[in-house]
Order: structure tokens, then C-alpha cells, then sequence
């Protein structure tokens, strides 16, 4: 009998949750200009549940468009949170917090230039080299926030993570 394919309930409900309570939080720090602790979760993520981490990633966006209602920001979040989870999963068996906030960082650096890749069919590469050279004090918050969460939070919430997922799968 081959490997049963698709989510179980357990993970149905695990990924309905962390997708909701990475919504909450970022709803919670969204007075806080650019720093965010979504990053980090889709990190942890991609890196706990490989493939399977778009599930949560995308339970977070569906929660931000019925939330924020429709907006040409919408196509960012469509592909800006996969990317990072790529590069998660292409980093997989780093150890180093220090490393994953590396990468958090710079994936907080690079966040306005991966949006004016919309922004280039919205109003041309002028419209989004400008927007983006004027969004880049939030992205150097946005680099510095991610980095600060990363570096303190990493190591515990990936056991976290690792024992509730390594226990469901039992």
C-alpha cells in the first residue's frame, strides 16, 4: 500500500491554527512599523513541515485579504511569503539561529524589492525603483526587527515547534 497523501486531521487543524495565530500577531504588532514576527513563522515552517508549510503560509494571506479587503498588495503577499519558505527549505539543515537570522534579516531588507516586482507592471520600473528607494528606511525596520525576533526566538520555538509536530505524527 503506498504512503496515504494529503493532511491529516491533526495537521488540518495545526496548520488552521498557526495560520490564524500568525495573523493575530502580526495583527497585534502592526503598530509597530515593519517589524513583524511572520517572517519567522513561515521560517520555522518551511523548515518543520517542509512543502507542507504553504498550508499555514496561505491560511495567514486568505486571513489577510478577508481581514484588509482587496488591494493590489494582495499579489505581493501571493508569492513574497513562498519565497522566503524556498529559501527556508534551501537552508533546511542550518543549526545556527545566528544563521536564520541572517536570513530573516535579509529577507526583512529585500521585502520592498520583492513587492515592486508587482509594482513594475502596476506603473513601470520607474514607479518601483521610486517606491521602493522610498520604503527603504521601513525595509532597514523591517531587516533590523526580523533579525532581533530571529536571533531571540529562533532555538525555542523551533523545539516547540519540532516536539508538537514530532508528537502528532506518532
Amino acid at each position: 500500500m503506498g504512503k496515504k497523501k494529503g493532511l491529516s486531521l491533526g495537521e488540518t487543524v495545526l496548520f488552521g491554527m498557526l495560520g490564524a495565530l500568525t495573523f493575530a500577531l502580526q495583527v497585534v504588532m502592526a503598530p509597530l512599523p515593519n517589524i513583524e514576527p511572520v517572517s519567522l513563522l513561515v521560517m520555522l515552517f518551511a523548515v518543520t513541515f517542509g512543502w507542507k508549510c504553504l498550508y499555514p503560509v496561505y491560511v495567514f494571506v486568505v486571513m489577510e485579504v478577508l481581514f484588509h479587503g482587496l488591494g493590489l498588495w494582495n499579489f505581493n503577499y501571493l508569492y513574497i511569503w513562498t519565497v522566503l519558505a524556498v529559501a527556508a527549505i534551501s537552508f533546511r539543515k542550518m543549526e545556527s539561529s545566528l544563521g536564520w537570522a541572517i536570513l530573516s534579516g535579509a529577507f526583512g531588507l529585500a521585502f520592498g524589492a520583492l513587492c515592486g516586482i508587482v509594482d513594475i507592471f502596476i506603473g513601470g520600473f520607474g514607479y518601483a525603483a521610486a517606491k521602493w528607494i522610498s520604503g527603504i528606511p521601513f525595509d532597514l525596520l523591517h531587516c533590523g526587527g526580523n533579525f532581533a525576533i530571529a536571533v531571540v526566538l529562533w532555538k525555542p520555538l523551533r523545539t516547540l515547534l519540532d516536539r508538537l509536530y514530532g508528537k502528532m505524527k506518532r
